[in-house]
């Protein structure tokens, strides 16, 4: 008995040693603790704005579950695939150090979880708190599959302003009465934009400028004289948001997951990927307050939907047949009122940003307009000149391979992308005011799977350049796998002679908006291998084409090159 007993110890020792090991390998120095969560991919039943439907969701909840973790936490959760769409998920903004195994984008990183199947994700957050959020990184399942994922300071790391009251998670998105799959179907076949979404949501609620929708209500009851920490996420699939409440001041400490200097402003801008918190006083006179969201109109051709979802920020002893106070939105094609929050963002220390560049990429983002080759042009080309949609970046837009890019590249695999991602764009012009929007001119982008390699510790600049082929925009740009510092943006064409840069204290950010009719300037160290997808966070410019993926190369021994894939990743 006595040698059962140390025999089951001495098991025990191996597995502690070697699980300490694995999180040291991937580039955690210290073992904090394990958080578990089981997803279960499901459909459920919602009745919204006056219609019912099925919904796909994790483990029936609508936004799904908050996971909750610790810096230098480890988070392992298994997703079970119970329903007859392809999945996975995506841990937005978490940088996955050495774990680009589990970054979750379909056919990027992983093949999708197919009908009946499960695959675990197991990563570390490195050195790494503040507001997440975990979404589905297939077709357009993010319109349903998402939530919140909250990561606290170490034990005793107080936050760097006064603790709030209550935090609270408000998630910002939008639904659509249609079948999600089918809408991307139907818009991709159409050649043309997408129908306007149905409702914005605010955590899953419309709020009762919707038909249908007066008890369908999201409230934050508050108590007069006391702080509250919001954290902000836009999960929504195609539109950026205004979001204010009536009569109240919000102050920015936090974008993308990274302490800001503090900020006041009575609006902000949020696009979709992006997260903020901010903090509110409950210093007003005893009510209920709306808390709005409205879109933000950068596309001059895009129809959007106008009404504003609306939540309560109600102070307790309110009377409860009060009506709410309006939420004052500024107009929905503001420019300023984006550009005033983009400029009072600043992180909250002076930073060590490099000077020299090892390698500079200038690349325009936007929309293109492919000629029609359909037998079927009434149906398949319902955009302007009888032409096809496209998005690309560097006019290549980006076509999705058969099998993950990453395990190709691990696995030596060839055809199955290109190297060959150009530096800069095939021409240079006006960008903005005088990019030409006319058939047979350059509004055809070419197809391809192409990526960028760079070389393990490589300092790089990305020039992201707004253009005008079909229409400026706002462009939400997100890079999986890494943060980098928005060193610069401003309107017009990019011009190295005359932008002016933040080398001391610009923010930290995964999700940049690209200002419309603008550039924006960012610079990131290549010090994580992988496979890394950078792509626009409008879902429709996504399915269009509008991204293209770095391959960053490993380095010197095992902290620095990509680990073996997981024995249970799926399979195409």
């Amino acid at each position: 008995m006595a040698n059962l007993i140390s025999l089951f110890l001495l098991s025990l020792s191996m597995i502690s040693l070697i699980y300490n090991v694995n999180l040291l390998a991937h580039g955690s120095t210290k073992v904090e603790s394990t958080k578990f969560y089981d997803f279960k991919v499901q459909t459920k039943r919602v009745t919204k704005i006056c219609s019912s439907k099925d919904i796909v969701t994790i483990n029936g909840m609508f936004p799904g579950p908050v996971v909750y973790a610790q810096e230098d936490d480890r988070i392992i959760v298994k997703v079970t695939n119970m329903t007859p769409f392809n999945v996975t998920i995506h841990w937005h903004g978490v940088r996955q150090r050495l774990s680009c195994w589990y970054d979750g984008p379909s056919l990027i990183t992983q093949c999708p979880i197919q009908a009946g199947q499960s695959f675990t994700y197991n990563f570390t957050v490195v050195q790494q708190k503040g507001t997440f959020f975990w979404h589905a990184h297939v077709s357009w399942l993010r319109g349903t599959v998402y939530g919140a994922m909250i990561v606290y300071p170490k034990t005793g790391v107080p936050y760097p302003f006064k603790f709030p009251f209550q935090e609270h998670i408000i998630i910002l998105g939008e639904y659509w009465l249609q079948d999600l799959q089918q809408l991307e179907n139907a818009t991709i076949a159409s050649g043309g934009p997408p129908p306007i979404t149905d409702a914005y949501t605010i955590n899953g609620h419309p709020g009762p400028n919707y038909n249908c929708s007066t008890n369908d209500v999201y409230q934050i009851d508050v108590i007069p004289g006391k702080t509250y920490l919001l954290r902000l996420i836009n999960a929504g699939l195609n539109t950026e948001n205004f979001f204010a409440i009536a009569n109240h001041n919000l102050t920015i400490v936090e974008a993308d997951a990274e302490y800001t200097k503090p900020f006041t402003t009575n609006t902000v801008m949020i696009g979709p990927g992006q997260t903020l918190n901010v903090l509110v006083s409950a210093n007003q006179p005893v009510g209920k307050y709306s808390m709005g969201v409205a879109p933000y109109e950068s596309g001059r051709m895009i129809i959007y939907q106008n009404v504003s979802a609306i939540a309560y920020f109600n102070y307790i002893g309110t009377p409860a047949d009060s009506l709410s106070l309006p939420a004052k939105l500024p107009k929905l094609d503001d420019e300023l009122a984006v550009k005033t929050v983009m400029d009072g963002l600043r992180s909250l220390n002076r930073v060590n940003v490099f000077k020299e560049i090892d390698k500079n990429l200038f690349v325009t983002i936007g929309l293109n307009v492919q000629k029609c080759h359909s037998k079927k042009p009434k149906q398949n080309c319902q955009f302007m000149h009888n032409g096809v949609m496209a998005a690309s970046m560097n006019n290549i837009s980006f076509v999705d391979p058969n099998i993950s890019i990453l395990e190709a590249y691990y696995k030596k695999i060839k055809e199955i992308y290109t190297e060959d991602f150009p530096d800069t764009p095939p021409k240079f012009y006006d960008f903005v005011n005088g990019a030409p929007n006319n058939i047979p001119y350059d509004t055809q982008s070419l197809n391809g799977t192409r990526t960028k390699v760079l070389k393990y510790g490589s300092r790089v600049q990305v020039i992201l350049q707004d253009t005008r082929i079909v229409t400026t925009e706002n462009h939400p740009m997100h890079f999986h796998g890494y943060s980098f510092y928005v060193v610069g943006y401003g309107t017009g064409n990019y011009n190295p002679l005359a932008a002016q840069f933040n080398l001391v204290d610009p923010p930290y950010m995964n999700t940049i908006g690209v200002p419309s009719g603008g550039w924006a300037a960012i610079r990131f160290v290549a010090d994580n291998p992988g496979v890394w997808y950078m792509h626009c966070h409008l879902d429709i410019h996504k399915s269009w084409g509008l991204g293209m993926v770095f391959i960053v190369n490993n380095g010197k021994g095992e902290l620095e090159s990509l680990p073996h894939p997981p024995p249970d990743l799926p399979q195409c």
